[in-house]
């Protein structure tokens, strides 16, 4: 192909992936837009992130990362990074001027997720056209647009770091497939290193595709010594860059759950095995003596991980044990694949299973070390699937330029095989097929938590209370604090734990425990949703608990409700009956 026919294919790539990422940001835009024009977002990250950008560009420190409206005073220390807040915040902080800091916020939450949701789709085409040719790029491309559950994290709104974290494991992807050289490595080990200052879910994926360069270091493949030593060379480098540009005031915190010291360390000390094995290339030539050099390098670094950065082995072991069974045990995503409802596992993981079955037909087929080097990072994301079901994102959209050549392959075996490859390829299809299979299976766990607690007419009459310091399940805290001026006691984040103690205590607790709490924290206002702990079982939610008083509109008198609506009740504490009822 000629350099003009092959400019002229990347640019139909581009429009084909921007256009089709356009396209369905308007249907998706037009079916939310009740949320989305009254800034409800459809997940309690993406209203934090919202939240946390707002802070920024209203004077809070570019390294003070904390959320001072949650938790106890002076607030909580956020395990985020202001990595993922530039381009949204750049995007309000450029057209609040011209047209007003609501509809800003509103562009910037639309047009986001759509461009990430473009490059993503660019991305797996140019991976597809690499190791397929011209015949399944642009049918990878809409296999992509479709697979489930990773188009969810393009919707409307979604502006917290998982589309970005997905859009730079492409990119890593997209140097695999590519001929290995020094500049590709330094590509690899930016977007690594990119993904680990935003967070931690996608390092095991990214650990897998250092593996992947590895094993074609191992077989002495013509520019793998280069791309090693590449990519450990940006990895250390972006990491030390990275320490002084986006270290925040919670640096020091002692856990391997963000972008920490302790991460950093651990991160930095991995950088040295590529680097290692780079330097050994020219004295090490023979597959197996690289073999016992990568396995011996390996085991040196992985134990200097474990003596640097020992809490990276268990990220969220800080959590207090009883929030880890009520709570961080069934948040949805963080669920491992096995222990989720039938359902929900089915629209998890069913693309990606038929996209690991596809890729290692191709190799198969072919035996291309690029499918080898693809099905092993699919493989790795099943495994974290296993572990956490949002190890599905990566899975699921790197199974579509595998689906695509099994499409491909059916065209010429007629109209049937040809529905049968589609169908398995439909990554939307599993959750409906689950739904099918398992009549009344659950929502899948991309849903807003909180339902119609966290309805914008529900959080418009939270916003109408004067300032004050709310206790609520856990699911309405990041939504009040987007919405509202309100303080919160609890939300959904795993650092909060004194918060979210005190907010379960608080409802499952009795009459004495909760008046106990109110005081303690100094709490305002009670807000409550009708079903909330319901997934506990009726013996968590029964008279004489808070939660069961309140279900049957049964408050102490120290409670009086100023909002009550079918969606939730708000309830202002009176101190004078508060005190009273304590000396009874």
């Amino acid at each position: 192909m000629d350099c003009g026919s092959d400019r002229r294919t990347q640019w139909g790539d581009a429009l084909c992936a921007f256009a089709l990422a356009a396209l369905m940001t308007l249907a998706w835009t037009w079916r939310d837009w009740s949320n989305l024009s009254a800034l409800r977002l459809p997940d309690t990250d993406d209203m934090m992130r919202l939240q946390q950008i707002r802070d920024w560009l209203g004077g809070q420190a570019f390294s003070d990362l904390s959320q001072h409206r949650l938790g106890p005073a002076p607030g909580l220390a956020m395990h985020w990074s202001r990595l993922a807040d530039l381009v949204p915040g750049g995007i309000i902080a450029a057209l609040t001027p011209l047209v007003g800091v609501h509809a800003a916020e509103m562009t910037a939450v639309i047009l986001w997720p759509a461009a990430l949701f473009g490059v993503a789709l660019l991305l797996v085409t140019r991976i597809a056209r690499a190791i397929g040719g011209n015949e399944i790029a642009r049918t990878a491309l809409i296999v992509a647009a479709i697979a489930y559950p990773v188009t969810t994290i393009f919707l409307p709104g979604r502006i917290d770091h998982h589309g970005l974290q997905i859009v730079l494991l492409l990119l890593i992807a997209r140097t695999l497939v590519a001929g290995p050289s020094m500049g590709h490595g330094l590509v690899a080990g930016l977007a690594a290193t990119a993904s680990l200052v935003i967070g931690l879910e996608t390092a095991p994926l990214i650990a897998a595709a250092g593996a992947a360069m590895t094993i074609e270091w191992i077989a002495t493949r013509h520019g793998a010594d280069d791309r090693m030593m590449g990519f450990g060379i940006s990895l250390g480098a972006g990491l030390l860059f990275a320490s002084i540009v986006f270290r925040s005031e919670q640096w020091t915190y002692a856990a391997c759950d963000g972008f920490t010291a302790t991460l950093w360390r651990g991160a930095l000390v991995a950088a040295f095995a590529p680097m290692l094995m780079a330097l050994a290339a020219r004295d090490v030539t023979r597959p197996l003596a690289r073999t016992g050099l990568a396995i011996a390098v390996s085991a040196v670094i992985g134990g200097g991980i474990v003596l640097v950065a020992p809490q990276c082995l268990s990220p969220y072991g800080a959590v207090d044990p009883f929030l880890a069974k009520v709570w961080l045990g069934r948040v949805g995503e963080a669920q491992p694949l096995f222990a989720a409802p039938l359902g929900i596992a089915i629209g998890y993981a069913g693309v990606m299973v038929a996209g690991i079955a596809a890729s290692g037909w191709r190799f198969h087929a072919t035996r291309d070390a690029r499918w080898a080097a693809l099905l092993l990072v699919q493989a790795a994301a099943l495994a974290l699937t296993c572990y956490q079901l949002r190890g599905a994102y990566g899975g699921a959209i790197l199974a579509a330029p595998g689906l695509a050549a099994v499409i491909a392959a059916a065209r010429t075996r007629g109209a049937g095989w040809m529905a049968g490859a589609w169908i398995a390829s439909a990554g939307m299809l599993y959750p409906l097929a689950a739904d099918a299979l398992v009549p009344g299976a659950p929502a899948p766990a991309t849903q807003p938590g909180g339902g119609d607690c966290t309805s914008p007419g529900a959080l418009a009459l939270l916003g109408t209370l004067p300032a004050g310091r709310m206790i609520a399940p856990l699911d309405l805290g990041a939504y009040a604090i987007g919405s509202t001026g309100l303080n919160m006691v609890g939300a959904p984040y795993h650092r909060n734990d004194a918060g979210n103690l005190a907010s379960y205590r608080f409802f499952l607790g009795d009459e004495a425990e909760a008046r106990a709490i109110a005081q303690k924290w100094h709490v305002t206002y009670v807000a409550y949703c009708p079903g909330s702990f319901g997934e506990l079982g009726k013996d968590m939610t029964a008279a004489p608990r808070m939660v069961g008083r309140l279900m049957q509109d049964k408050p102490p008198a120290w409670l009086v409700p100023v909002v009550r609506s079918n969606a939730l009740v708000a309830y202002r504490i009176e101190p004078g009956l508060l005190d009273r009822s304590r000396s009874r």
